[in-house]
C-alpha cells in the first residue's frame, strides 16, 4: 500500500479539526484506510501520573507500549534527540492509502488552507506553494480552486482527485 499524504493549513480557530473530523467517514466510506497526524505546538501527555506506564518513562524508558485486545500505543521520549521529520514520522504507519497531516504548515506536501475571513487573518497560499485549494466559509479572492467549508463532500473528493486515490 503507498502512502499518499495530504495537509490541512490554517490559523487556530479556522476548523481544521472539525472539517478533518468530517472528511474522514467520508475518506473511509469511499474504501481508503486512513491516518492521521497532528502536530502540536505545545508541550503534551497522553499519559496519566501514577499510571504503570508512566511510572516507566518517568523512570528512564525511552519507548511503552501499552496494549490491549481494543488498541496500543507507543509513547517515545525524544530526551535529546532532535523531533523527527515528517517524513521519518509517516514512515512509522502502517500500510494506509492517506495519511492526513495536520499542522507542519512548512511541509512540501499538497495542502488545503482552512480560512475564515471573518478572523481577520491573513491568507497562507500566497506565501505557500503546496497549498492547492482553500476552504473557506466565505468567497475568497485567489486563483485556487475555492471549496465551501461546510461541504465535506466536495471536499473529500477533491483530495481524493488531487491525489488520484479511487473510491473502491
Amino acid at each position: 500500500m503507498n502512502k499518499q499524504v495530504f495537509g490541512f493549513a490554517g490559523f487556530s480557530g479556522s476548523g481544521k479539526t472539525t472539517l478533518i473530523e468530517q472528511l474522514i467517514p467520508r475518506l473511509v466510506a469511499a474504501g481508503l484506510r486512513v491516518s492521521l497526524i497532528k502536530h502540536a505546538h505545545h508541550a503534551f501527555d497522553i499519559d496519566k501520573p501514577g499510571k504503570d506506564s508512566y511510572r516507566h518513562r518517568e523512570a528512564g524508558c525511552t519507548e511503552v507500549l501499552v496494549t490491549s485486545d481494543r488498541r496500543w500505543v507507543m509513547m517515545h521520549e525524544l530526551r535529546d534527540e532532535a523531533e523527527p521529520s515528517l517524513e521519518e514520522q509517516v514512515a512509522r504507519f502502517s500500510p494506509c492509502d492517506l495519511v492526513l497531516v495536520e499542522g507542519f504548515k512548512r511541509a512540501v506536501i499538497p495542502k488545503l488552507e482552512v480560512h475564515r475571513p471573518s478572523h481577520g487573518r491573513a491568507l497562507l497560499h500566497p506565501g505557500d506553494p503546496n497549498i492547492v485549494a482553500v476552504a473557506s466559509d466565505a468567497p475568497v479572492a485567489t486563483r485556487l480552486p475555492v471549496l465551501d467549508i461546510n461541504d465535506s463532500a466536495a471536499i473529500a473528493e477533491f483530495i481524493m482527485r488531487h491525489l488520484r486515490l479511487a473510491a473502491r
